[in-house]
């Protein structure tokens, strides 16, 4: 399923399950229709297992009395993200998979989601200082980006006075429909499209509308490849909006790849596989993934796994957390070798003043920029058109004498917010305003529409609808006017989006999620020639950069961040920089107030299970003082003690692992504790911790604890002495259940604290 930035509620899954169900039916009566399945097998010459295996099926076809039996077609052989391969097969086919020598599991292809530059000023990202100084640009990191592709010719990924290819690099452009070997330059120095697994599923790929090449056609890509590390572009904006000095990746300097496995209904998880496995082998430092699934056990979650391999490999793999929220627990990509991306407002808006009949201002967003409006009439619902939906505005509900030359008031949800203006416009209005839900809060999204439009948060709806619902007054007329007034900077900031995915992790509540959160609503960056900036077909514009919001585009901002960091520790580990990134996040917003939480109300605070540690702060993570590192052993070892079987921790390891008899605790930078309600005894939890001593040789760091609410809280020692630099210390922290608690979470967090670094550790505390 693919998410589009300007759409509500996951509205492809509607698609997704009429998809499910279409290939359901027509493969539920005969055993000789095929389906994709990605295959696991031990880590040993994958290539013989596949060749054996269709010796295997050839045989078996030679003694079927039918001619229906065809060949399995395989996809992908994998050797660096997992061991395995990806194959379409029929129902006896799959069962001679699983009498094959070396296979482990299989399971079904799915399609997963993406989850759609003042950045870098806000994030605190100044030339020659800090982490934009000359050292840490000049090395070379490589980004490899799993997304819709990229856009070579943007401005953004010029290769001027960049150096040779690193040596190193082992990847290729590889040609494809307008895309060749010279798409790719000093900046862009890896590209690729894989599609196998997504047309096994949908079918062949529209090249009226895409590319079946690295090219990309949506703009998604490119949006993210150059917020990560596209280069400075002087005076960008989206028509004039947003500008500022100028744009930016989060690391300029770095080199780029490209992998394009996402389409236009979504990114087939067989092909996801393949670039991963791919960027692995090229040798990428980081891989960006704006995308993702439902949240699900990491032995049958393919990104958990293939970034198991990339992890393994000394690589750094940042992820979205998805873009469910409010709601509890949907948070995806909560692997602990992933880091897990939330998203935040930043302190720019672009204000629009609506102004009603009764007098009352509300203040609301827009991407327009021209004229105003003065006292048009307003329509909404049976005003506007009566039919079906006319209150959501979707497609063919409205009527044009009802609402030609009228603002027209539009519900969020039952269909994208773009296309609602493009309904309006078709049918004469002359301005939408675009009212959030209680589902979706106070958020204010500037999108790109086709008209003049306005988004308006929950509560001033309310307002605004109840004046409409009254008839105006004694008027007996209800209108309104519109004032637009660009862009404006020094809001309160950050503030965690409400549609960003929450937490606790249903695949991993011992695991705090998200991790952290970044810049993700309301982002100006590279946009695609090839697509509109609405994403509508109806939109004749075309734009070099565009705004869109999305924990997609907080992902490759931590992912150009930990670029950065890991241009300067070049010798840590992926967790050591995830800890350097969690330990410094900042929990205090540029008014010093606690960072809010759009989707409960900006003037409440934002939790753990909101956004994690807290907002990446890049002045102190390039020096956090001490680490938490952890290794493929450790992780392997946290997989045990979820009493996974051996069969499944061999998908991970790819060799046979004996779990110890006591695991222990993963050495995380965060604690998630799960303690139960009202027991007549109190409950107890203790974890072992080890730090890492990164900072001054001899340095000593003391115990703070902030408790959470029903919660005391014991640390031994309470006191780290360091001797040297690189030096490893443990303690113990226990928890212990005070008191009943009505709530079903409370939060708080132990920080380490020296004469120059304090090192922070967020506590969850769940209610069971």
């Amino acid at each position: 399923m693919l998410f589009f930035p300007f759409y509500d509620n996951r509205p492809m899954m509607f698609i997704r399950s009429l998809l499910f169900l279409f290939f359901l039916f027509f493969t539920s009566n005969a055993s000789s229709l095929k389906q994709t399945y990605v295959i696991h097998t031990v880590k040993t010459n994958t290539k013989d297992i596949v060749s054996s295996l269709l010796n295997s099926l050839q045989t078996d076809s030679n003694i079927q009395d039918d001619n229906d039996f065809a060949l399995p077609e395989i996809h992908y052989i994998y050797e660096n993200a997992m061991s395995g391969f990806s194959a379409t097969l029929t129902d006896d086919q799959l069962e001679t998979v699983k009498n094959s020598r070396g296979f482990i599991s299989a399971y079904l292809d799915e399609l997963l989601s993406l989850h759609t530059t003042h950045s870098h000023e806000f994030l605190g990202l100044e030339f020659g200082i800090g982490l934009w100084n000359k050292t840490s640009l000049s090395s070379d990191v490589i980004i490899g980006l799993v997304d819709t592709g990229i856009s070579p010719e943007h401005v953004s990924f010029r290769d001027t006075h960049m150096p040779p290819v690193p040596s190193r690099w082992r990847g290729s452009c590889d040609e494809g429909t307008n895309f060749s070997s010279s798409s790719c330059n000093k900046k862009i120095i890896g590209a690729g499209a894989y599609y196998k697994g997504y047309e096994s599923i949908v079918g062949k790929i529209n090249e009226t509308t895409d590319f079946r090449s690295a090219r990309d056609a949506q703009g998604h890509g490119t949006h993210t490849a150059s917020t990560a590390a596209g280069d400075i572009v002087r005076k960008a904006s989206y028509f004039g909006l947003a500008k500022g000095r100028f744009a930016s990746g989060m690391r300029f300097s770095s080199r780029i790849a490209a992998y394009k496995a996402c389409w236009a209904l979504g990114c087939a998880s067989t092909d996801v596989l393949a670039a991963i496995d791919r960027a692995i082998l090229d040798g990428v430092d980081v891989i960006s993934l704006s995308l993702g699934g439902s949240s699900r056990p990491f032995y049958v979650d393919p990104i958990a796994i293939a970034a198991f391999g990339a992890m393994q490999k000394n690589i750094f793999v940042s992820c979205s957390a998805g873009n469910s929220g409010p709601a509890k627990s949907t948070v995806s990509n909560g692997a602990p070798w992933l880091m897990t991306v939330a998203a935040s407002y930043t302190d720019r808006t672009f204000p629009a003043i609506v102004r009603i009949g009764t007098g009352k201002k509300i203040v609301g967003s827009s991407l327009y920029k021209g004229k105003g409006f003065e006292n048009l009439s307003l329509a909404f619902n049976t005003t506007a058109g009566g039919g079906s939906g006319a209150e959501f505005c979707v497609r063919n509900s409205l009527k044009r004498e009802l609402v030609e030359g009228k603002i027209v008031i539009c519900l969020r949800g039952a269909g994208g917010r773009t296309a609602k203006g493009e309904e309006v416009k078709q049918n004469g209005g002359v301005a939408m305003l675009l009212v959030s839900r209680q589902t979706e809060g106070e958020e204010l999204l500037a999108d790109p529409h086709v008209l003049p439009a306005v988004s308006i948060g929950y509560s001033d709806g309310v307002v605004l609808l109840k004046y409409i619902a009254g008839g105006g007054g004694a008027a007996n007329a209800t209108v309104a006017s519109i004032g637009f007034r660009g862009t404006e900077y020094g809001a309160r900031a950050p503030i965690v989006a409400a549609f960003s995915s929450r937490g606790p992790s249903v695949a991993g509540p011992e695991i705090a999620k998200p991790d952290i959160s970044a810049p993700g609503l309301n982002i100006l960056a590279g946009w695609s020639p090839f697509s509109s900036p609405s994403l509508l077909r109806s939109d004749p514009r075309r734009v070099q950069f565009n705004i869109i919001s999305g924990t997609s585009m907080a992902c490759p901002h931590v992912s150009g961040i930990a670029a950065l960091i890991k241009s300067v520790h070049g010798d840590w580990s992926p967790a050591m920089i995830k800890s350097a990134l969690l330990t410094t996040a900042s929990t205090t917003d540029n008014r010093n107030q606690p960072i809010g939480d759009m989707g409960a109300g900006p003037n409440s605070a934002a939790t753990a299970f909101d956004f994690g540690a807290g907002h990446v702060d890049t002045t102190r993570a390039v020096d956090p003082g001490l680490v938490y590192d952890l290794s493929t052993v450790d992780y392997l070892n946290y997989l045990c003690s979820l009493s996974y079987t051996s069969e499944r921790i061999l998908l991970f390891s790819g060799t046979n692992y004996t779990c110890p008899p006591s695991p222990g605790d993963l050495n995380y930078p965060s604690f998630a504790v799960n303690l139960a309600n009202g027991a007549k005894m109190k409950t107890v939890r203790s974890y072992r911790r080890t730090v890492t001593n990164v900072g001054s040789p001899a340095c000593e760091y003391m115990a703070h604890v902030e408790e959470p609410k029903g919660v005391e809280v014991r640390v031994e020692p309470k006191v780290l002495k360091f001797q040297k630099v690189r030096e490893r210390l443990s303690y113990t922290v226990t928890f212990v259940a005070a008191a009943s608690r009505d709530s079903s979470s409370s939060f708080g967090a132990l920080v380490w604290i020296s004469d120059k670094h304090k090192v922070r550790s967020p506590i969850a505390v769940t209610w069971e």
